[in-house]
């Protein structure tokens, strides 16, 4: 890819009337430029002499005309975000203030940043590599606390220190059999197919342990998939109205109410909860709410957890067998609503009924637990499985809002996560690397069992040693690296 050098502006703060605005320029020309356009109090141009990480009191002008008072800041090259000369001019945040000296910047002569082009050209310029640019917009879009610490983590550079030693050990394995194969004399490959295979335990373990917290890592950058199930009229809208806060659900004692997808976005604790509303499961003839009713059983099959809402003051009845059904499989809080009115449904029952559903999956027969000791140990296996949890509830008087959140949070937040510093896979790219460099050493593997001569491993080990350097940004097109920094905000 080629490196451009031409002088360019942009807004770096967000839109809208704010205390200070800040627009930063970077390129071979910046401080030339905005030196020509900028005054001291006293009418000095003083920019082109400055010192680097130096802030100056001035006036942006446009000819004679004052735009604004400002504070100048200039970082010299190789010492800016970009690792290019850069000026960043503070101004006045009002919308109108912001975009005039922008305005002016440009027709000094600069040109309007593309999205992410200056921590594009930071990449390019080798300040940081691929996957610490990435981690610049995941840190900004953090939607909690663990996305916020996971983001950093890899800003940091915690991901990549751990990739390039990853890829060193690989690479030495390469350049041993080369350099054996053209010296035999001097190094010899005796029992070097042992000794590879060990080294290479060792890195698909390391590489193993990180694929591992794809799934905890994409849950912490996007949020847990969630879908309301249950029955009409359960309270399936009044639970979501009770977690946001807001009458966000139409509620009414007509069944079939909802009919359509109602989605929410919600913070609670340390994660980030994408909610679901759906309409109430049942056998209907209404070709509207069928539709609903399809939609419903489709994004349940999709989730991350089902919170699954039963009217505890009705008797269970074939609509939930069915939901429990295809809900089966998934990570479930079984929620008791209407727990303020008398009890009709116990968890002993509900459980009973959800062992009796998961044992007719998995053995195509009938089973039933025979004595209270044997139902004891499986509702006792199924929770410390981290599988389901139980949540007594009355939307209608606000209650239980907490032990839901606590529930979430053993499910989801346990010690791994919560408590560990450990390098998180938050990026798709990322997973698929760490998959294909797997698989090249599984190959390689192969080729060790199948006694394959010793030339034939370094064409799999190379592909592995490629596959994490485009983590890093290494053995990448310049097709997906623009597509990385398209998807960055303006100024960044």
């Amino acid at each position: 890819m080629v490196i451009r050098t031409d002088t360019i502006a942009a807004i770096a703060t967000s839109p809208g009337d704010s205390g200070i605005g800040v627009i930063r320029v970077s390129g071979g020309q910046a401080i030339e430029l905005v030196d020509s356009i900028f005054s001291t109090k006293q009418g000095k141009k003083i920019l082109l002499n400055a010192e680097s990480h130096t802030i100056h009191y001035g006036y942006i002008m446009d000819q004679d005309l004052q735009i604004d008072e400002v504070l100048v800041s200039v970082f010299r090259a190789p010492r800016s975000y970009t690792m290019e000369d850069t000026v960043e001019i503070n101004c006045h945040g009002g919308g109108l203030i912001v975009q005039r000296v922008l305005q002016t910047v440009l027709k000094a002569g600069a040109r309007l940043a593309e999205p992410g082009e200056f921590t594009k050209r930071a990449f390019l310029n080798g300040r940081i590599d691929l996957s610490e640019a990435e981690a610049v917009m995941d840190l900004i879009h953090s939607k909690n606390e663990l996305s916020r610490k996971a983001s950093l983590g890899q800003l940091r550079g915690d991901l990549s220190d751990q990739i390039k030693s990853l890829r060193e050990e690989i690479l030495y394995e390469i350049a041993f059999i080369e350099s054996a194969l053209d010296d035999p004399e001097h190094i010899s490959l005796e029992n070097y197919p042992e000794r590879l295979k060990g080294k290479l335990d060792e890195i698909i373990q390391k590489l193993k342990h990180l694929y591992a917290t794809c799934e905890n890592g994409r849950i912490i950058k996007e949020g847990i998939s969630t879908v309301i199930v249950g029955k009409p009229n359960a309270g399936k809208s009044s639970l979501l109205n009770m977690i946001l806060g807001q009458d966000r659900a139409i509620v009414t004692d007509i069944a079939g109410t909802t009919r359509d997808i109602l989605e929410e976005a919600f913070r609670m604790k340390d994660i980030h909860l994408n909610i679901v509303d759906t309409a109430g499961i049942r056998d209907t003839q209404d070709i509207v709410e069928k539709i609903g009713v399809d939609r419903a059983k489709q994004y349940a099959k999709d989730a991350d957890l089902i919170l699954y809402v039963v009217d505890s003051s009705v008797e269970l009845d074939e609509n939930d067998l069915e939901i429990l059904s295809f809900i089966k499989d998934k990570k479930i809080i079984f929620i008791f609503n209407k727990s303020d009115l008398d009890e009709k449904v116990t968890e002993k029952e509900l459980l009973k009924k959800y062992h009796s559903i998961i044992c007719d999956s998995i053995f195509n027969k009938k089973t039933e637990l025979e004595a209270d000791s044997e139902e004891s140990l499986y509702y006792n296996k199924i929770i410390e499985d981290d599988k389901i949890r139980i949540v007594h509830t009355s939307a209608a008087q606000h209650i239980g809002l907490s032990e839901l959140e606590h529930a979430v949070e053993e499910l989801f937040l346990h010690g791994e996560i919560k408590n560990n510093d450990e390098i998180m896979i938050t990026n798709i790219r990322h997973k698929e690397a760490l998959e294909q460099a797997l698989q090249s050493l599984s190959l390689v593997e192969k080729s060790i069992e199948d006694g394959m001569p010793e030339d034939f491993y370094t064409i799999d080990l190379m592909e592995a040693y490629a596959s994490l350097g485009s983590i890093l940004g290494e053995e990448v097109g310049d097709d997906l690296i623009e597509e990385i920094f398209s998807k960055f905000c303006m100024g960044k």
